[in-house]
């Protein structure tokens, strides 16, 4: 007959035994959530490095198409069509808005500021435009002057400066021909500003109101790109 410590240590043993086979479908099942989760990780990790290649590729095409407006505003200062001579006591325009007046002193104020622009020396021109806005307030160059001055601070990289001076602009003179390309300086001041939903508020009403135009065409476009 066996001892007692012999019986004793089988029950431990299989007491033992039988506590480790109940517990084995536990570890299985642990196991399985623990290689969910890690795959699930492993898949959210995927989706951001995916968005965040998306987002660079996004911001990179942005900052070209800032790159370019400022080309373009650096374009917008040369003649785009001969202007007409003036008429006595009156003024003559051309199909960019850029207008010529009777008073020689007026003329000559507003050409020379356009001059300072035209040579890229923004600083003095936005000096020469604002002179000439005190001087001549109700002139009908004044709408052209105020853009080309909102350019100008633009290119001076003064965009909250840009941004006010064109928007005022815009409200005052809505359908002047320079109204829309205002307001595509605007957005990109508000994009270098960080304000991309500003921006992409400015974006589209240039789309809804100035449909069909050349500035209506890049609009779209850059909206794309705040999506």
């Amino acid at each position: 007959m066996r001892s007692l410590p012999f019986v004793r240590t089988a029950a431990s043993s299989l007491l033992m035994a039988g506590l480790l086979l109940s517990a084995q479908p536990a570890f299985a099942f642990a196991d399985d959530e623990a290689r969910k989760a890690i795959l699930e990780l492993r898949q959210q990790v995927r989706n951001m490095t995916s968005a965040s290649l998306q987002l660079n590729e996004r911001i990179e095409q942005l900052q070209q198409e800032i790159t370019r407006l400022r080309g373009e505003i650096e374009q917008m200062g040369r003649p785009q069509g001969g202007a007409g001579q003036a008429a006595t006591g009156g003024t003559s325009g051309s199909a960019d808005g850029i207008v010529k007046v009777a008073d020689a002193k007026e003329q000559s104020s507003f050409d020379g500021s356009m001059d300072l622009f035209r040579k890229g020396q923004y600083k003095e021109a936005s000096e020469a435009l604002t002179a000439f806005l005190t001087l001549y307030p109700d002139s009908a160059l004044a709408p052209t002057a105020q853009f080309y001055l909102g350019s100008s601070r633009y290119a001076l990289k003064d965009f909250k400066g840009a941004a006010s001076t064109l928007t005022a602009m815009v409200q005052k003179t809505p359908t002047h021909p320079r109204s829309a390309d205002a307001l595509l300086v605007i957005a990109g001041s508000q994009i270098e500003m960080n304000n991309r939903a500003g921006a992409k508020t400015t974006l589209q009403r240039i789309v809804k109101e100035y449909k069909g135009t050349p500035a209506a065409d890049t609009a779209a476009k850059r909206l794309q790109l705040l999506q």
